[in-house]
């Protein structure tokens, strides 16, 4: 099971830097990763509808007559309302929201750490190292991962049918 720690220290090893035993310890490389690691994957999580990521949250009016979203929801995919801020107004009593949520590291699948290990990487580079020659290689490294990890993610299969599709329907 991977940790914020083992991601942290899987960047740093790729700048040639050694790997932290803990965020909490008082050097750059655990300051910058207990700084930088949660706007960066909560970044990454929300760039891109991955299939690992996205759930339905059914949500209940509030006694204000909105719908909270709830802390866990990074970005709303679909709705049936009006989002503003972090509420949905809508007349019904429930609300099905299909969203990206936060995911914890021990969730994220193979190719997304690897993506996430390089973007964290690009992040730490010019603090730790100042060389914009592996800054400029790394960006092409994540450029490359991205496209395969969309890659990836699209061909992984969904098990839900399509249901009540109208073109569908007119061919039988």
């Amino acid at each position: 099971m991977l940790t914020k720690i083992d991601l942290c220290s899987m960047a740093l090893l790729k700048l040639g830097e050694a790997p932290i035993q803990s965020l909490n310890d008082d050097t750059a490389s655990a300051q910058l990763g207990r700084t930088l690691f949660d706007p960066v994957i909560e970044t990454l999580l929300t760039m891109h509808p991955w299939r690992f990521a996205c759930r339905m949250f059914k949500l209940d009016k509030t006694a204000d007559g909105y719908f909270q979203v709830p802390a866990e929801i990074l970005r709303i995919l679909k709705c049936d309302g009006q989002v503003v801020g972090d509420r949905i107004y809508n007349n019904s009593e429930t609300l099905d929201v299909w969203a990206i949520a936060r995911m914890s590291v021990e969730s994220f699948p193979s190719y997304f750490v690897t993506l996430a290990v390089t973007k964290l990487a690009m992040e730490f580079c010019i603090p730790l190292v100042g060389e914009q020659t592996v800054m400029r290689m790394l960006l092409a490294l994540y450029e490359s991962e991205l496209q395969t990890a969309k890659f990836i993610d699209s061909t992984i299969s969904s098990s839900s049918p399509i249901a009540d599709f109208s073109l569908i329907n007119s061919r039988f």
